[in-house]
């Protein structure tokens, strides 16, 4: 058995055979706990997996592909530092430490490293750490002390298989339907979705027993974002995602996204709920003025064991929060993470470009360095009559950022139809 094939995850599915598609697959914490931790990863880290998994790169994703593309074409000197390009490309995800222990890795990046000054100084004197290499510590150090972070210093001494799930608690047994609701298995639950999708006849029921490996969790990622039957799409080779034009998108035939309630006999069964239903960046994301008002996570902590003080002969661990060891042998830091687009201590959290500057965005989110030439190439190729061209000035606001995101996913002329066209959300 190979070392794949090992790791893969076993699902119950049961099929309508008459419709070809799936109903609902039964599951316990491991492939629940790897459906989840979609919600902690950050777009760029989504891009990049399904851009290079081993599928067409560009099928139902809108403009997304064209971002990040646009972004690994621009030269390293139009960012603030060298950094910024790096968290835009590999972003780092504030529920690492929680993604870590997932029995199916799909995040195929390099291990997070994190980098700090020598021991004195980050224990007692200014507290730094970064998460990229190369940065300066304020008493003019390099930051080149690497560390991991370590698993969970505390063990219970009695080994409860309630707490070996990640985001959902252990010896948990759920049902995912086709639209990936997961709910607590249950007669009544199974028979509410067979009833809800209107199936009267058992004979055309079956029931299939399912290995998925890394492969079918990246397809099943990208399906997420943009169809209504992703699970089917992917357990039974449909392969039929959709590629949203503008058309499609007047049409409202998108995805909608809709928040509703957890059962609450959801939420005893969730670990880290709140990591789920509103994830945090990973520290120094964010920037002044976010449109978005996304908040930063993942708060570190130095310790050392050491009564009095720290030496070289001690033993040192990185935790996150609620790993701290406790006991008098332990003397732990909070860190502060130092600002990687910046190189400056002063600097205010601006973005991530170097200003001030100017780009041009095409409706497709093809962003390059501003250029007169380009333009009147870009409108050659268009074919636009200099006698149709008119110069607007939009404002973008909370309500402008979100539905340029949701444009973003699910068509072609994300700016059209963000700024230009009226969105239906009925």
């Amino acid at each position: 058995m190979s070392k794949e094939e090992a790791k893969a995850i076993s699902l119950k599915a049961l099929v309508d055979k008459e419709n070809n598609r799936v109903i609902f697959v039964e599951s316990d914490e491991d492939f629940t706990d790897v459906l989840f931790s979609f919600l902690t990863m950050p777009m760029g880290t989504i891009i990049r997996l399904i851009s290079n998994h081993n599928q067409p790169p560009t099928v139902g994703m809108g403009c997304m592909n064209n971002l990040y593309e646009s972004i690994k074409n621009l030269d390293m000197q139009r960012f603030r530092t060298e950094a910024c390009k790096t968290m835009l490309l590999c972003p780092r995800n504030g529920a690492e430490p929680q993604n870590k222990r997932l029995k199916l890795q799909i995040d195929d990046g390099e291990l997070p490293r994190y980098f700090l000054c020598y021991t004195s100084c980050t224990l007692s004197g200014h507290k730094l750490l970064s998460l990229y290499p190369n940065a300066v510590c304020e008493c003019g150090r390099p930051m080149d002390r690497t560390m991991e972070l370590s698993e969970k210093t505390v063990k219970k001494l009695v080994f409860d298989a309630r707490d070996r799930g990640v985001f959902v608690k252990g010896l948990t047994q759920f049902i995912i339907t086709d639209e990936l609701q997961v709910k607590p298995a249950s007669t009544e639950a199974s028979l509410s979705v067979v009833s809800k999708i209107g199936l009267m006849d058992c004979s055309a029921i079956e029931e299939y027993n399912i290995d998925i490996g890394v492969d079918e969790v990246l397809t099943l990622l990208r399906c997420s974002l943009v169809s209504k039957k992703p699970l089917t799409e992917t357990l039974l080779k449909q392969n039929s995602a959709p590629k949203f034009g503008k058309e499609d998108f007047d049409q409202n035939i998108y995805v909608e996204s809709t928040v509703e309630e957890p059962e609450s006999n959801v939420d005893g069964k969730i670990h880290h709920k709140e990591m789920l239903i509103n994830p945090k960046l990973a520290p120094d994301f964010s920037y002044e003025n976010h449109p978005l008002g996304i908040e930063e996570g993942l708060q570190l902590h130095l310790t050392c064991s050491g009564k009095e003080h720290c030496g070289s002969y001690y033993k040192f661990q990185l935790t996150s929060d609620g790993e701290i060891p406790s006991g008098p042998k332990w003397k732990s830091s909070i860190l502060t993470v130092k600002d990687p687009k910046s190189h400056f201590k002063e600097a205010t959290r601006g973005g991530f470009v170097t200003g001030p500057t100017m780009f041009t965005v095409t409706d497709n989110l093809i962003i390059t360095p501003i250029s007169q030439v380009q333009h009147l190439s870009l409108l050659k190729k268009l074919k636009v009559p200099f006698s149709d061209i008119e110069e607007r000035v939009v404002h973008v606001g909370s309500e402008k950022a979100l539905r340029l995101l949701v444009a973003s996913f699910v068509s072609e002329s994300a700016l059209t139809n963000t700024f230009l066209r009226e969105l239906n959300l009925k």
